[in-house]
């Protein structure tokens, strides 16, 4: 049996043949795309990986696949979307198609907009099972505004219902674009790491408390730090030893702010009840 919160310094696909069917509840990652990240010289098989990804999730469990198109010769390559049909095609839903927009970003000079983006699509084997909604402050909390009745002379009690005012509430749910700035992370020699809050983010909207997180490209570590940091169970794949170096620093500081965090809420309990 594979052992958990552990980082394995070996291919995604020789980790997963250690899983059973499955055995994931979320994956959370960003693969390297269109030659534009190399690994000591390591191509993954795109299709094989996909389809032990199928196997190794649960019911109702969630990919998210964050990924973007290389230009050449002055067209997008669209390996993106090739690679979402192809999951759709064995098996995954498609439930989301999620923008992860930067903040900031590098300045080119050619003749079209600065990119931007990334996408983040989150896959699903069925219906989710768990979603928690990210919430965030509503810019027109405690107005007035009609349910959603169209017609100033309904006179059924439903009709009325739909034309009396709500108060809108002070929270709504975050939508599907999601900006972070880029380069926040702990200090590390990775040379494309995802900010650790969209990481996060993703971790507390599709899995509960003490769940399984796997990350078959680990690179620096971040999703196994932050799955740490939200008391979930972990595991992750990551073929470059000098990367395993990384990553084993950053668990290990996450630990010690896990403890750290810990002490200061017992210690805070302590005093509660003196």
């Amino acid at each position: 049996m594979i052992e958990v919160n552990k980082n394995y310094n070996e291919s995604n696909l020789e980790t997963m043949a250690k899983m059973p069917d499955c055995f994931v509840d979320l994956t959370v990652t960003s693969p390297p795309y269109d030659g534009l990240r190399t690994y000591n010289g390591y191509s993954f098989p795109f299709e094989d990986i996909a389809k032990e990804l199928y196997r190794i999730t649960k019911q109702g469990g969630v990919l998210v696949w964050v990924v973007n198109d290389s230009t050449k010769n002055g067209s997008e390559s669209l390996t993106s979307f090739r690679q979402a049909i192809y999951f759709k095609e064995i098996g995954f839903n498609v439930h989301d198609t999620m923008i992860y927009a930067k903040n900031s970003y590098m300045p080119l000079t050619h003749n079209r907009y600065e990119q931007q983006f990334e996408y983040m699509f989150v896959f699903s084997k069925g219906k989710p099972k768990t979603f928690n909604p990210i919430k965030i402050p509503s810019l027109t909390a405690g107005t007035k505004r009609n349910r959603g009745g169209s017609k100033a002379n309904e006179t059924t009690y439903a009709e009325r219902l739909r034309n009396e005012k709500a108060t809108v509430n002070s929270e709504k749910q975050k939508p599907n674009i999601w900006f972070y700035d880029v380069g926040k992370n702990d200090k590390t020699t990775h040379n494309a790491p995802f900010p650790e809050q969209l990481a996060n983010d993703h971790i507390i909207s599709w899995s509960n408390e003490n769940d399984l997180i796997y990350d078959p490209f680990m690179g620096s570590g971040t999703t196994a730090k932050m799955s740490i940091l939200n008391n979930r169970n972990w595991i992750g794949s990551e073929i470059s030893s000098e990367y395993c170096n990384i990553i084993e620093e950053r668990i290990k500081k996450a630990w010690e702010e896990k403890r750290k965090e810990k002490d200061l809420q017992a210690g805070t309990l302590f005093g509660n009840e003196m």
